[in-house]
């Protein structure tokens, strides 16, 4: 997490060793990837590297380390000094830690370089140094039989490193050479501007290379490069690894044989501590030859440090947030395709440093929008804590990545030198990966709020061409997030013991509003939230990332409410919302998710209502025959002619004036914490503001004079009826149980206690159910009880014959309109009124029974202004009188004025039995009373007085046409 990944060490080598090594083309600590959290002893269980070390320090600080790694034959030796660009603190000397680093192969009197050069050859050696802003480190891998050549030859280097002003002046104009050479990399220069411009008294406003006037002065400067290294290059800043093959007692007697002399330093002048910054910062380089434009965001960072989780926890987030497999590296790398580079580098330092995210963009035009999206995610960083599971996945990540790169002993050996220069200790690297392993998600969020800031940023870009002049006004972090409303959310909690959490974003926006010609736009607007995928992920990618924790996020849309819902296990509350929630906040809005929608959403309204299914047919064209003309005037599927007139601009709109955060009702239940509830109204903060779309005035619907009849000429082989009335009642009104109670009596859904079933099913068995409705109860066909979260203002009172054979129909809706016309001229006994309140004073709670059920209804009751569902119907029943019930009933049902739907193959015939009131006979298989063959005949001769002007046919595929 705090090293470039090793995917980016070929893109990013010749520009980090400006900033961290100059000489990553050899495999060096600074290209390993980061080490995080373990503790104290070498050995212990938990330990990262579990290897057991030796350790001395010497009379005259020099420290020692010896690991045997198990590997036979091969020793490395690895040589970390406490000097890197950092001790650079004159002014007009930067560079010569780099130097030194080149020097330090120059010889001794005791060893020149050919001589010093022939030695490493016969051992076999392997070489190479590197210079970050810390440390300078020398390592060299060889034949374990060499150990003490090889130690007494760097010990004399170390200590007699000798040469003269000819060969200093030599070297210098290599350095120069070196930094020429990197200037030619564009993100070496981009990093150079970016640290200068960040850094005010600091030794790390320059890099590694230094600055080029240094540079170039260089050669003038023989008698200060004795002094330099005669400071920086003593015992007591330096330490000897020797890991491999090799006995720890013997090889301490050889350090000690050769190193145990050299001599203490004197105290040295201190490292300038760099005042906070007050960003923030931007600059910008021109580059003189082609390239793609480079943007780099960076932020003052904590330390490196195994006692404070700072450095720790901002690492591992931003390796999170910015790292290949972050939902920003997806969006901008893989699906917006504007960026074909994007990394994240936070460097282990021993003083604050710069963490940087970069990237290279592939348009100039984008460089603006780039950026915003860089910083509007660790703007959100700062508000949205990270998932436990992420966090998790992101330990395990880099602490196994880490363990297998230990495969040989120079990779242990030079893994485990970038950890000993900060404290001189094996157990550094220990401690800090248990530090890592404590991490929580609070903790990462704590380091976001604290060193994520306006303050600290510094932005820099690079390109040939002109960047768009905006890119020059640094944004305000707070000001890329959506305002957020002065009004608090109020969330309805509903506390349990249930470890499933489920919660609902009930929207006051529904079909009702959709425009004029574009009926079916709120319901595609729904499906593209929760099927459309979010700008982060794709539709395929949000199913796999649910799969495994087992969650959902549904959509109802009906006249007046869009509801989402999403359901977790409280374990992975903080991942689920991190994959569902942006499928609300931040829709991916495809053209190819909203021509499948879309298509999907017409063939619902085409195949699926009208073609397969004749039930749900005949229930919503009566729904749209009563309300014609009002918003209620269509499916909530919409029309044929208004899903093809949709565009996914229409949608996008639609979004985002609907989906506001004063449009909201939240619900949320199960075993909630307040942690969840924040989180939840948290983030639906960066829903817009505002009051959503303007709610629709109650619907006054259709009332028929006498019977009106619409028959759907369908080639089918029964034929199904509905019929009813527009309503005026509903939950607010006191005669809503009184109605609620007669409606039960009539014909409870799938009841078959209930009066209609049996007087047309039961005794007759001329279908297989027959019911009533005083609400809406879509998708009835289906399910038992009907969904919450379907309120409207306005409502249907509604009887379902569900299909009789063609020859029955005419005689089925007499019947049916019989017993109705029984219970509106006479009502209820006081038999069937007691027994059928006592049914829904329980019943009510079986309705009501699911964690689902609950949480809507409660929503509803806000909604409606209304008790506590269960409440309100209890209470109003048990102040019922058989009086108060048949009183409503004369007041709001009739069996005379209603609108009929029927769906039947030979509407013409049919048409001729109704307008001519002919006799309608019924026969049966079996024997039936004579009782009820004589109520028949009485049934069957019933008077309909229907005009013909009342009927009119329409063929299936004319309907829901416009």
């Amino acid at each position: 997490m705090s090293k470039i990944k090793p995917a980016f060490i070929p893109l990013f080598a010749l520009a980090l060793s400006a900033m961290a090594s100059s000489s990553l083309a050899q495999q060096t600590p600074a290209a390993t990837p980061a080490p995080q959290a373990s503790s104290a002893k070498s050995a212990a269980k938990a330990d990262l590297l579990p290897l057991k070390a030796t350790e001395k320090t010497l009379a005259n600080g020099l420290k020692i380390i010896i690991v045997p790694t198990g590997f036979p034959n091969i020793v490395s030796l690895q040589i970390p000094v406490q000097t890197g660009s950092r001790n650079e603190v004159e002014p007009g000397k930067s560079g010569f830690a780099h130097f030194f680093e080149h020097m330090m192969f120059r010889g001794t009197k005791a060893y020149p370089p050919e001589k010093y050069q022939a030695i490493i050859t016969k051992a076999g050696a392997r070489q190479n140094a590197y210079t970050s802003d810390d440390l300078t480190n020398y390592h060299t891998t060889f034949a374990k039989e060499d150990l003490e050549t090889v130690l007494k030859v760097e010990a004399d280097r170390f200590q007699h490193l000798d040469y003269p002003e000819d060969a200093f002046k030599t070297e210098s104009r290599a350095v120069l050479g070196e930094y020429n050479k990197n200037s030619a990399n564009p993100v070496s220069k981009l990093f150079e501007v970016m640290r200068d411009s960040a850094y005010t008294t600091h030794t790390y406003k320059h890099t590694t290379m230094g600055f080029i006037k240094d540079i170039e002065d260089m050669p003038n400067q023989y008698a200060y490069s004795k002094v330099f290294f005669d400071r920086w290059y003593r015992p007591e800043r330096t330490t000897v690894i020797i890991a491999g093959d090799v006995d720890p007692q013997k090889a301490i007697a050889l350090v000690e044989k050769y190193w145990s002399q050299w001599q203490r330093g004197k105290p040295q002048p201190a490292v300038p501590a760099e005042p906070a910054p007050h960003g923030p910062v931007y600059t910008h380089v021109a580059w003189p030859t082609p390239t793609l434009p480079w943007v780099a965001v960076g932020f003052h960072a904590p330390a490196f440090s195994v006692k404070n989780k700072d450095q720790a926890a901002l690492a591992t987030l931003l390796s999170l947030s910015f790292g290949n497999t972050s939902p920003l590296y997806k969006r901008l790398v893989q699906n917006e395709q504007k960026v074909d580079q994007l990394f994240e580098m936070t460097p282990d330092r021993v003083d604050p440093t710069l963490a940087v995210i970069g990237a290279r963009v592939k348009n100039s035009d984008d460089a603006v929008y780039v950026r915003d999206a860089i910083l509007k995610t660790v703007a959100q960083l700062r508000s949205t804590p990270v998932s436990d599971k992420d966090l998790a996945d992101a330990k395990s990540a880099e602490k196994y990545g880490l363990i297998r790169s230990l495969d040989n002993t120079e990779q242990i050996a030079g893994t485990l030198a970038s950890f000993v220069h900060f404290d001189r200790s094996y157990a550094t690297i220990n401690q800090y990966y248990r530090l890592i392993d404590s991490l929580t998600p609070a903790d990462l969020q704590a380091a976001a709020q604290k060193y994520l800031s306006d303050d600290g940023l510094v932005v820099s870009t690079l390109s040939n061409q002109a960047l768009p002049a905006a890119i020059a006004t640094t944004p305000t972090l707070a000001s890329l997030l959506p305002a957020v409303s002065n009004s608090k959310f109020d969330v309805l909690v509903q506390k349990s013991a249930l470890p499933q959490i489920r919660y609902k974003l009930l929207f006051t926006v529904g079909s009702a509003q959709d425009p004029q010609g574009k009926e079916g736009l709120a319901a595609l607007t729904a499906a593209m939230v929760t099927a459309g995928g979010s700008s982060e992920r794709k539709i395929d990618e949000v199913k796999q990332a649910l799969f495994p924790l087992a969650g959902s996020f549904n959509q109802q849309t009906d006249k007046e409410m869009t509801t989402f819902t999403g359901s977790i296990h409280k374990d992975n509350w903080a991942q689920f919302n991190q994959i569902a929630l942006p499928l609300l906040l931040s829709p991916g809005f495809r053209e190819d998710d909203f021509r499948r929608l879309k298509d999907a959403q017409k063939n619902a309204l085409l195949l699926d209502l009208k073609d397969n299914n004749e039930e749900e047919f005949a229930k919503e064209r009566l729904q749209t025959n009563v309300y014609a003309g009002t918003p209620y005037g269509h499916p909530v599927l919409g029309t044929v002619a208004g899903i093809d007139a949709i565009t996914l601009d229409d949608v996008k709109q639609f979004w985002k004036t609907a989906y506001t955060q004063e449009a909201v009702k939240i619900g949320i239940s199960g075993d909630v914490s307040e942690t969840m509830t924040a989180s939840l109204t948290q983030a639906l903060a960066a829903l817009p503001a505002g009051p959503g779309l303007p709610a629709i005035a109650k619907p006054v619907g259709h009332k028929a004079h006498g019977l009106e009849v619409e028959i759907i000429e369908k080639n089918t082989r029964a034929t199904a009826i509905s019929f009813g009335l527009p309503l005026d009642v509903t939950r607010t009104d006191p005669d809503f149980p009184a109605l609620w109670l007669a409606k039960t009596w009539l014909g409870e859904h799938r009841a078959s206690n209930s009066f209609l079933y049996q007087r047309i099913r039961e005794i007759r068995g001329m279908n297989y159910g027959d019911y009533a409705y005083i609400e809406a109860f879509p998708r009835g066909m289906f399910q038992f009880f009907p969904n919450p979260n379907l309120g409207r203002k306005a409502q249907l009172f509604e009887i379902w014959i569900r299909p009789v054979a063609p020859e029955n129909a005419h005689f089925a809706l007499r019947v049916a309109l019989t017993e109705l016309g029984k219970l509106v001229d006479h009502g209820l006994t006081q038999e069937d009124f007691s027994n059928t309140r006592d049914y829904l004073m329980k019943n009510v709670f079986v309705m009501t029974s699911t964690q689902d059920q609950q949480l809507g209804y409660a929503l509803d009751s806000q909604w409606y202004g209304t008790p506590e569902f269960t409440r309100l119907m209890r209470d109003g029943l048990s102040k019922l009188t058989v009086l108060d019930v048949n009183r409503a009933i004369k007041q709001h049902l009739s069996a005379k004025n209603l609108s009929v739907v029927v769906i039947a193959k030979d509407a013409a015939g049919l048409k001729e039995k109704l307008v001519s009131d002919a006799f309608s006979p019924i026969k049966y298989d079996g024997n039936k009373p004579q009782a009820l063959l004589d109520e028949d005949k009485v049934i069957g001769a019933m008077k309909l007085n229907i005009q013909p002007e009342a009927v009119t046919i329409t063929p299936a595929g004319a309907a829901f046409a416009q």
